[in-house]
């Protein structure tokens, strides 16, 4: 018996301290400034935790933080905290792991009110408050699934590394791979196959660690982007609407945002590398049975192409009447210009006598529960674009909200914003799971979102490499900056 006790506690001993540590990394005062912990050894005692797996909820869990890393998980009447830890009490509150975001741009589309066919679609680089809402509302990871400023991102990136700026974990896409026929002049359209290429292996040089392929691209040119990325070792997504998602499956895409909604093969107007009108697409879409032969074809062939899917329902649901829930938070941290423009396009939205969204958005669910159903890789974003309705962090909260609409257990739409995006990336031996020897990379929520999902709004702490954030810090400094930086 003796002996067991001892070897019981040598393995305790063993975890706290064979896991070796990074040296501390110096943070700028000005990142100083949003820390509420930063201590060599924390001690979270008592906590409810979502370990991001798929398990079940855990009661009074004790995790014990050391050098950015967890060392160690078990029950807090067996894992007691070492001698000089930071030991903070979180009876009746909640852990899960930090979000891996995956369709989370670092950009905002401009104000304009007027919405007419004179007005260009421009948008600006949030750099300034997107970061600091993400990390406040509990993504430490994210891939900003294009870009329209790329050696901003990559400065971005190289600060909040160095611990200059405040953000969360920045995985990089490059420049939108867009054909002929871009909607905005923020984006390069493609001369043809060669010059997807030399886009694709430039910007890798830079730092670029994915791309994404956009509306108009052709197939010929998507394959040659592909083939340039696999050879790198790099992954594309796309964006799609001149290839339906079956031809980009055979052409060995990686990943599909958006879902059932953007893709255009189901129009039976549609014409080979022709992105055709919005309004087909939906009408096609509106007549399709998710549970018919040509859907499960459909997922059928994705998952056999290890295609996956990035769910953005955030921003399909802001098209549809009175929809979200308006919320003081979003009004605060927007700009003025921004909010008149928000709350003026959703005013028009809710005034109109037909409007086929609120039907897409619930196929849209149905569909990504049947691709889940039949062992499809979900990953869940936010995509802050439309008209401006959509923030940073609160869409990504958000998403995990709307997945529990869409049918999945709260359990499940956690796993899905974080363990799932972590696995995509190749990063799931560091973040998307609480384990012991992860990054601690940690959410504290004030509730039970395994009970009632909105809890997951009520973010006090944010741990990313041990260091704990105030999230209601983060997001007061970014009050009225929204749609100006």
């Amino acid at each position: 018996m003796r002996r067991s006790i001892i070897l019981g506690l040598a393995i305790l001993f063993s975890a706290l301290f064979a896991i070796p540590s990074s040296p501390a990394m110096e943070l700028s005062p000005g990142v100083k400034g949003f820390v509420s912990i930063d201590e060599p050894v924390v001690a979270l005692i008592h906590a409810r935790v979502i370990d991001g797996t798929g398990a079940a909820a855990v009661e009074d869990q004790t995790l014990i933080i050391r050098g950015g890393n967890i060392v160690a998980l078990g029950p807090s009447t067996k894992t007691r905290p070492p001698a000089g830890s930071k030991v903070i009490d979180l009876s009746g509150k909640t852990v899960i792991p930090g979000l891996v975001g995956m369709h989370d741009h670092l950009f905002y589309p401009l104000a304009s009110s007027d919405r007419g066919p004179a007005i260009l679609a421009l948008y600006g680089d949030m750099g300034f408050s997107f970061p600091r809402l993400y990390l406040a509302a509990g993504v430490t990871s994210l891939r900003t699934t294009g870009s329209i400023a790329p050696y901003t991102d990559l400065e971005l990136k190289r600060r909040i590394d160095a611990g200059e700026l405040v953000g969360p974990k920045l995985h990089l896409t490059g420049p939108y791979l867009e054909g002929t026929g871009a909607y905005t002049p923020v984006m390069h359209q493609l001369s043809g196959p060669e010059d997807a290429r030399r886009m694709v292996d430039y910007w890798a040089g830079e730092g670029m660690t994915s791309f994404k392929a956009y509306m108009h691209i052709t197939r010929a040119e998507l394959s040659a982007a592909i083939a340039a990325a696999h050879a790198k070792g790099l992954k594309v997504t796309g964006h799609l609407c001149s290839i339906g998602f079956k031809e980009a499956a055979q052409l060995g895409i990686d990943n599909l945002e958006h879902g059932l909604l953007v893709d255009t093969e189901f129009d039976p107007g549609k014409k080979d590398d022709v992105c055709p009108p919005q309004k087909d697409t939906a009408e096609a879409l509106t007549k399709l049975d998710v549970d018919g032969p040509r859907m499960t074809s459909l997922i059928k062939d994705l998952i056999e192409h290890h295609v996956a899917v990035t769910s953005t329902l955030p921003v399909f649901e802001t098209f549809v009447a009175n929809r979200p829930p308006l919320e003081q938070r979003v009004l605060s941290a927007l700009a003025p210009s921004a909010r008149i423009d928000y709350l003026t396009v959703r005013t028009r939205i809710a005034e109109r006598k037909e409007n086929p969204y609120a039907v897409l958005l619930a196929k849209e669910m149905e569909f990504e529960h049947a691709f889940v159903k039949a062992g499809g890789l979900l990953l869940a974003g936010e995509d802050p674009t439309g008209y401006g309705g959509v923030l940073a962090g609160f869409g990504d909260q958000r998403e995990v909200e709307l997945l529990v609409e869409a049918g999945f257990t709260p359990i499940q739409a956690i796993h899905i914003a974080t363990a799932n995006g972590a696995r995509f990336l190749g990063v799931e031996n560091e973040v998307g799971t609480i384990a012991a020897g992860n990054k601690a990379d940690l959410v504290v929520i004030d509730g039970n979102p395994a009970k009632n999902i909105d809890a997951i709004e009520k973010v006090e702490t944010v741990f990313k490499d041990g260091v704990g954030y105030d999230s209601a810090k983060l997001i007061a400094s970014v009050a009225g900056s929204v749609g100006i930086h």
